[in-house]
């Protein structure tokens, strides 16, 4: 059974603990299998350089991403950080580290049209195990969305039709499915529809897929944290 994680940005609502206190974290990584180690949730917000918003952002630009994940909205325990180890040349290294700064695992993202690759590739390695290989799209599904560009006005009018929560653009998205293969196996997937990251190898570490998915979810369109609040 895969242990299926989505992530959700929050109701605006849920930002502020009260009137008086700190704001609350709205980005929430839910679990569906609870059975082994993963909680049922955990709590995901941008980590601000001394600049704070517009240094982020203005890094974000180039392809870093700095995440602060928490077992709860209010910031009790730092479960897993997050961090850019280099963003140039279209190509971007994450690191994952637990609460006490060990290396849980790297994420390697290459941007689509570099040398003869035409799609986006993610490299994900969990420390003292082999790379998970994955591309973004089905290459098929790209060819066919590359010559529907010129007729691209009428695919965005039957996708206001063909859209459904979680799945929003329709037809007129680009393809983002993603599927990690390594030795044979299969031990990822990212689902375009609901943005869904399938565990489906029980020897993932919890704490890396929720890095994983909070990353897949910055670079798609409606990135959570793009916000300039």
């Amino acid at each position: 059974m895969s242990n299926v994680l989505t992530m959700y940005n929050g109701p605006k609502s849920m930002k502020r603990a009260d009137d008086r206190g700190p704001e609350r974290v709205a980005a929430m990584v839910s679990f569906a299998d609870t059975s082994g180690p993963a909680p049922s949730a955990v709590y995901v917000e941008r980590d601000l350089p001394p600049g704070g918003v517009p240094a982020y952002l203005a890094a974000r630009g180039g392809g870093v991403r700095n995440f602060a994940l928490w077992s709860d909205d209010r910031r009790r325990e730092r479960v897993a950080t997050v961090v850019t180890r280099s963003a140039t040349g279209g190509v971007a290294t994450f690191q994952v580290l637990g609460s006490q700064g060990e290396l849980i695992g790297t994420v390697v993202r290459e941007k689509a049209l570099r040398g003869r690759r035409l799609r986006t590739r993610w490299t994900v390695s969990q420390s003292g195990g082999p790379d998970a290989v994955g591309l973004k799209g089905r290459i098929v599904w790209w060819w066919l969305w590359w010559l529907a560009l010129p007729f691209m006005v009428l695919v965005l009018v039957f996708s206001v039709f063909d859209s459904v929560p979680g799945n929003e653009g329709g037809l007129a998205r680009a393809p983002r499915r993603i599927r990690w293969r390594a030795h044979g196996q299969v031990p990822l997937e990212f689902r375009s529809g609901g943005d869904k990251l399938h565990l489906h190898a029980p020897g993932v570490d919890w704490r890396l897929g929720a890095a994983l998915i909070a990353l897949l979810r910055s670079f798609n369109s409606g990135s959570w944290d793009k916000t300039k609040g």
